[in-house]
């Protein structure tokens, strides 16, 4: 006779989040992470629900990772550019991801399961040059849980729209204003319909927006911290400290106020009607660089529905060991409010970081790429032609 089960074990904070209605995904890839069985750990033990890539976590990867060798020698000898080995390195492990998530894609109705893989950086001002590549893409990879990820620039939002009116899954990645998000999603609804007008299935495409978080920190803190040293007047100064660290989660937590909004109108409601996934959220970026700041801030301070988080390996460690799951960010509202108002009050405009930091962005997966190229090149360059 079996024995009686025992009690349930408490749910971990990772697992926590589910409930709350976030999901949560990872933003790294290698091949250890695939061949190790630890993917399927994180699944299984974590809740873990998504993967997200990008140039600079791929060039980690091979940087690092010996499991890539072999495969690069092989493909080396035939002669292929150092471009082509990449890609096909990592669209081998793009499927493999796919397929190791292709169980919560099922489990979800769709709703989770993703890999994400970005067009070439390369591509940011090409709005053609985008739609061609992630088509290319789309049908390299062949599997229904891959998302494409577009960056949200003037040229992306064009290419947001068509591809998701061809029926791909779309990741519009470096967002940092709530200007560009309400644009992005403007893209998405538009191209949604299109895609149901020309037949296709309400709930067959997925999309995210890719919002980032601590990069924004970063940039204003900088110019707060210049102001204080510029400032010797005790009132002022103790006004700029108070909005240290304060920015990233007010703008992050007023985007969402748009979801919420968009989401309860006329035209989503059409399609929500007839079976249409809503673009979630994802907060991105979210690994704390400033050590004077909680490990898991942009973690504990983003919970809320219909959301996505997606951490880096050290910031999923950490809020496994000691995060805090609570529905956060649907309060504070008034104070996020606050926060920006003061900002500009102090001289500091939200928009011109958030546009320069889009530049920035765009600039530095460009910088990760080239040089994974030229790394590549020289590893390719030393094995012998035999």
């Amino acid at each position: 006779m079996a024995s009686p089960k025992g009690p349930m074990e408490p749910l971990n904070p990772c697992q926590q989040l589910s409930r709350l209605g976030q999901s949560l995904w990872l933003d790294y890839i290698d091949r250890q992470l695939l061949q190790s069985g630890e993917l399927i750990r994180l699944i299984e033990q974590s809740a873990l629900k998504g993967l997200t890539s990008n140039p600079a976590i791929f060039e980690k990867a091979l940087a690092s990772d010996p499991a890539y060798q072999k495969d690069m020698r092989a493909l080396a000898k035939t002669g292929a550019p150092a471009e082509t080995v990449f890609e096909q390195l990592a669209l081998a492990d793009i499927r493999a991801a796919a397929d190791a998530l292709h169980g919560v894609y099922l489990q979800s109705a769709r709703r989770d399961g993703y890999v994400s893989l970005e067009v070439s950086p390369r591509l940011a001002g090409d709005s053609a040059g985008t739609i061609a590549e992630a088509r290319r893409l789309w049908q390299a990879v062949e599997r229904d849980n891959l998302m494409i990820k577009v960056p949200a620039t003037e040229a992306g939002l064009v290419a947001i729209e068509a591809l998701i009116a061809q029926g791909i899954n779309v990741n519009a990645t470096l967002l940092f204003s709530r200007h560009m998000y309400r644009r992005v999603t403007e893209a998405w609804l538009s191209g949604l319909e299109r895609w149901i007008e020309r037949g296709g299935e309400s709930g067959q495409v997925a999309s995210v927006a890719s919002f980032f978080v601590s990069r924004i920190d970063s940039a204003v803190d900088a110019l707060l911290l210049s102001r204080i040293e510029e400032r010797q007047e005790p009132s002022l100064q103790a006004a700029l400290r108070s909005l240290l660290g304060k920015t990233a989660i007010a703008n992050a937590r007023l985007a969402y106020q748009h979801y919420l909004s968009f989401t309860a109108g006329p035209r989503w409601q059409r399609l929500a009607a007839r079976g249409a996934q809503p673009q979630r959220l994802l907060w991105a970026s979210t690994g704390t660089k400033n050590p004077a700041y909680s490990d898991v801030l942009y973690v504990e301070s983003l919970i809320g529905p219909d959301t996505v988080n997606t951490v880096p390996p050290a910031t999923l460690e950490a809020f496994a060991a000691h995060g805090v799951a609570a529905d956060e960010l649907q309060g504070g509202i008034e104070a996020a409010g606050r926060v920006i108002e003061a900002l500009e009050a102090l001289g500091i405009s939200l928009d011109t970081v958030t546009d320069q930091l889009l530049v920035d962005g765009v600039r530095l997966f460009a910088q990760a790429y080239d040089k994974l190229l030229a790394q590549m090149e020289n590893r390719m360059a030393a094995i012998p032609a035999a």
